[in-house]
């Protein structure tokens, strides 16, 4: 019973730091662009670049 005086903060924590590096990629425009990677593998890339 003791460990869950340790245990619980540490897990609220880490859901924080996890809620925080969620929110942090919003705001950095992470998820704007979804469907750009699946197009971008379809590309030819044996193009040469110029």
């Amino acid at each position: 019973m003791n460990m869950l005086i340790y245990l619980i903060p540490v897990a609220l924590l880490l859901g924080g730091l996890g809620l925080g590096a969620f929110l942090w990629s919003l705001r950095n425009g992470q998820y704007d662009d979804l469907d750009g990677a699946a197009w971008r593998v379809l590309e030819d890339e044996d193009q040469p670049r110029g």
